[in-house]
């Protein structure tokens, strides 16, 4: 049986995540001066939009008002979020929603790589290591999850084979100087 109070708010929190189509990632109970911060961190398959965290927030705050033997009567503050851009890779999910983007792993053995998640599934990952200082061609490499100690996804600010971007050319020009609304 849990013993702890994040424990247990883990269990009453995961079936409401289910039944919402959601992962619960993380639950953090921190005490910020007289008030309980609880902080909540949620994803999906394609990620999560704000209506899908603020129905999952209301049904959450419904619970654990109700729910005294979790809670009790003090008060808390409720925070529920995702993951964000540089979450950590933890679980195979991470591993899959993370395909195509950047990461910093680092190794059981003490390395640290930076490569991109390529596929994966229950056992490892298939990432493109980057050439160390843009160096050589990128190669592909094989991790087991039992080979990585951690890894995060790093925010990319210009990567240059972003399909959907359109070249300059491409852009129609829209300051025209005669709109109908002129007229």
């Amino acid at each position: 049986m849990s013993t702890t109070p994040t424990d247990r708010l883990r269990a009453l929190l995961e079936p409401l995540a289910a039944e919402a189509g959601l992962d619960l990632e993380e639950v953090t109970v921190t005490q910020a001066g007289s008030r309980r911060q609880v902080q909540i961190d949620v994803d999906a398959d394609g990620g999560v939009d704000l209506d899908a965290i603020a129905e999952f927030s209301r049904v959450v705050s419904e619970r654990l008002d109700a729910a005294e033997d979790v809670m009790g009567t003090a008060p808390y503050v409720l925070e529920v979020g995702s993951p964000g851009a540089e979450r950590p890779l933890n679980e195979p999910r991470h591993w899959r929603r993370a395909e195509g983007r950047l990461a910093k792993i680092h190794l059981v053995d003490g390395g640290e790589i930076v490569a991109r998640v390529l596929e994966s599934d229950e056992d490892g990952a298939l990432v493109e290591v980057q050439p160390v200082k843009g160096r050589g061609r990128p190669k592909e490499r094989r991790l087991e999850f039992a080979e990585i100690a951690r890894a995060r996804v790093q925010v990319e600010f210009n990567r240059k084979e972003d399909e959907g971007l359109l070249d300059e050319s491409e852009i129609e020009d829209t300051d025209d100087d005669s709109t109908e609304d002129d007229e």
